[in-house]
């Protein structure tokens, strides 16, 4: 599926599939097969977790540091939630947070990056 941006200055996402994204910014497109942390600031950084079981506090306390607005959550091809206890440095930042299917999270960046709003996703790539 191919998404268009109503902002084109921003680091978007332009196509996803089954174990990848495809990142765009300034004409630049990257085809991503990791997990991995995209922002509309141009904040993009590997998420060294290659599964839902993998993923620690550490994990969403780095994402906190780049204090957005608000933190979208793509758990993978499945709608899973973290524990509360892993989203601890998020909640005590005031930072929302919603989680949803990597692939909604990939249509619901772009719109809100698209709006001009500080906005980090995560997006959990599986193989």
């Amino acid at each position: 599926m191919k998404l268009q941006p109503d902002r084109l200055d921003v680091q978007s996402i332009l196509g996803y599939g089954p174990g990848w994204v495809g990142l765009g910014s300034q004409g630049v497109a990257e085809k991503i097969d990791y997990s991995v942390v995209i922002g509309a600031r141009g904040e993009k950084f590997a998420w060294d977790c290659a599964s839902f079981e993998q993923l620690s506090a550490a994990h969403f306390s780095r994402i906190a540091e780049l204090a957005p607005e608000l933190v979208i959550f793509g758990s993978g091809t499945r709608l899973r939630f973290p524990s509360p206890a892993l989203l601890r440095d998020l909640m005590s930042r005031r930072i929302g947070i919603e989680t949803m299917d990597t692939l909604a999270a990939c249509r619901t960046y772009n719109i809100l990056a698209g709006e001009g709003r500080h906005v980090i996703t995560a997006l959990l790539i599986e193989p």
